[in-house]
């Protein structure tokens, strides 16, 4: 047996935790992955290193899953950052907010000023659980006053698996880059059966009509989705029609579990009868 060397001598070899280093890859005099820990003046680089990282964004999720795994029946809203307190699209978000919250749902935002502040800000007047879950900017951004429970983020992808895990639907206020974002995440996880269905409802007709003109009008004859896919976006102006919306797709949904739990039921049964 030979180890690939003409004279004879094995490779020059490192092992660091499971991971084993040959040849070129040998740093002569590199530190052990304990000396590295407890030496306390020594460089700070590995704070960066992906390796790091992994274990930051694992907390992201622990954080975020014991947050909210009791939260209850919730509804995510998102919007504009920029709308203004005086803007009738802050009211109405307000008035969304506090329609939700009556409903028995949560409100979850992603905790910034206008239309999350104005979502928030209803939930919590109206005696409603305010969710805000914020991100880490280069500019500064604090959760807004209305949040009663709060995380901020420093991943944007930990952060939008909590919008999507704990919502019953999705409302979406007329926004911008961040806004649209999050609409076609949500749409292409209901269509790619990601998620279990649930709606999602575009909250202004006029600021939306644009976009949905471009879907109907050219990217539903190309081909590039189904005629299906529309009907999963529906549009409203009004807050009690939103409300309304999510609380049938809800019935629907809590009658589905039923019958399917029944179905488990009777089958597990028969199972047992079968067995005597």
């Amino acid at each position: 047996m030979t180890n690939g060397r003409p004279d004879g001598r094995l490779p020059a070899e490192r092992h660091r935790g499971p991971v084993v280093f040959r040849r070129g890859q040998v740093e002569p005099d590199a530190a052990t992955t304990d000396q590295r820990l407890l030496d306390s003046g020594g460089p700070t680089d590995w704070l960066h290193a992906d390796p790091w990282r992994v274990l930051r964004i694992q907390s992201e999720f622990v954080e975020g899953f014991g947050l909210l795994a009791e939260l209850g029946p919730a509804v995510s809203v998102f919007g504009s950052a920029r709308t203004d307190a005086e803007h009738p699209e802050y009211q109405q978000a307000r008035q969304l907010g506090a329609a939700l919250a009556q409903a028995g749902y949560a409100v979850i935002t992603g905790g910034g000023p206008g239309a999350m502040e104005a979502a928030n800000r209803g939930a919590s007047e109206a005696g409603g659980t305010s969710v805000g879950l914020g991100i880490e900017l280069p500019f500064e951004q604090r959760l807004n006053d209305w949040v009663d429970i709060g995380l901020t983020f420093r991943y944007f992808f930990a952060r939008k698996t909590m919008f999507v895990k704990y919502a019953q639907a999705f409302v979406i206020l007329p926004g911008g880059f961040g806004t649209l974002d999050e609409l076609f995440e949500a749409l292409t996880l209901v269509q790619t059966r990601k998620v279990t269905r649930f709606p999602v409802i575009l909250f202004g007709e006029r600021y939306w009509a644009g976009l949905l003109d471009w879907i109907r009008d050219t990217v539903l004859p190309e081909a590039k989705i189904g005629a299906a896919d529309l009907e999963l976006i529906r549009v409203t102006d009004d807050v009690e029609e939103a409300v309304s919306i999510i609380a049938a797709a809800d019935a629907r949904r809590s009658a589905q579990e039923l019958t399917e739990n029944a179905a488990h039921a009777e089958a597990r049964s028969a199972g047992a009868g079968d067995a005597q």
